[in-house]
């Protein structure tokens, strides 16, 4: 099979783009235009077929360079796709080894672990200084009647301390009587068929936990649902993940800024994902609170699992290592601090 001979100006005119258009304005071209001429979105074959045609000769550099010197594209033969032979019921993913001493943010959550507070130390270091000046340092400088002034807001200083200490040790004990020690709430889908969350659920207690502030929620419910429509969470501070665990089959893996996800450059058809919409709709149940999306991704039988590594969008898909590397770094900015009232939110939505 052979591509046709298209004139000069009809794969630039086709995609829409400048004959300057970078490779990355290409393929963005190509994307955008392949949604709305897909069979499967109600297109012509035909037209789809040429659209193809004009992202792979624009996006390599020889044959696009033969293209604009005004040479028909060299006759090139359609690499055939290997066969997909569908997942393999038999076959099982393992969560890859990582080297803790290669992620940048391991050892800011050690240098951090003491245990998780309900409260931010606030001014408490100022006003220990401010009460070493008044008890020590300017009595020194005072003469009777301002000594006397300045023992006088020693003591309101120091009943402030101590106040302070009693309420911030209530509210630490508030916090274990609420909360006690658990760090993870809910349980991964325990079908056959959800063995990826499982394998996520080992990835987050293994890397994730060190992280002092890190709780981690299986199953949560989109606000006013009964349903688990997310997979997991992890919270840290006020900041939030949504993560949904993927089987999907090996490739090269993209997704859009609406969620529209990418295999091998063509449009994947074999999966979708509703993290987009649950983002949304976690921002409006947690105003202020960061939130960001990941899908982990692991191959439903042999082979490899790459991705576009673009992960500002919001719900990019991941493997396993680029997870803990990019999701651990975003988290670990806030590696001791828990926000109670987020806490408590983000636990009620755990199903079950």
């Amino acid at each position: 099979m052979y591509c046709d001979r298209v004139h000069e100006a009809g794969y630039y005119e086709l995609l829409g783009v400048d004959r300057s258009a970078s490779v990355a304005e290409i393929k963005s071209a190509y994307r955008a235009k392949a949604r709305a001429s897909h069979p499967d979105a109600g297109g012509s074959p035909a037209e789809f077929h040429r659209l193809r045609q004009a992202y792979e000769t624009l996006s390599d550099p020889r044959r696009r360079a033969d293209y604009d010197r005004g040479l028909a594209p060299a006759p090139v033969r359609v690499r055939r796709r290997p066969r997909d032979f569908g997942e393999d019921p038999s076959f099982v993913a393992t969560i890859p080894p990582l080297d803790p001493e290669s992620l940048p943010w391991w050892h800011r959550g050690g240098e951090c672990a003491s245990p998780a507070t309900p409260e931010r130390p606030g001014h408490a270091p100022a006003a220990i200084l401010l009460g070493w000046l008044l008890l020590v340092v300017l009595p020194l400088l005072a003469g009777p009647l301002l000594l006397t002034i300045w023992l006088l807001l020693a003591t309101a200083v120091a009943i402030w301390l101590v106040r302070r200490h009693l309420l911030l040790r209530q509210a630490r004990e508030r916090f274990a009587s609420e909360f006690g020690r658990t760090v993870v709430f809910g349980r991964p889908g325990a079908d056959a068929d959800q063995w990826g969350e499982r394998l996520t659920a080992e990835l987050l207690e293994r890397y994730l936990t060190r992280l002092p502030s890190v709780r981690i929620f299986h199953g949560l419910a989109w606000p006013g649902s009964v349903f688990a429509d997310v997979d997991h969470a992890v919270l840290a501070g006020r900041r939030l993940v949504l993560i949904e665990s993927k089987t999907w089959l090996p490739g090269h893996y993209a997704a859009d800024e609406d969620g529209t996800l990418w295999r091998d450059d063509r449009l994947f058809r074999g999966g979708a994902t509703r993290l987009p919409a649950a983002i949304e709709a976690y921002r409006e149940l947690l105003p202020g609170v960061e939130i960001r999306g990941a899908l982990v991704v692991y191959p439903s039988r042999a082979g490899e699992i790459t991705t576009e590594e673009d992960f500002e969008v919001p719900a990019p898909p991941m493997t396993p290592e680029q997870f803990v590397e990019e999701i651990g770094g975003w988290l670990a900015a806030q590696p001791s601090t828990v926000d109670v009232e987020v806490l408590r939110t983000v636990r009620r939505q755990v199903v079950g």
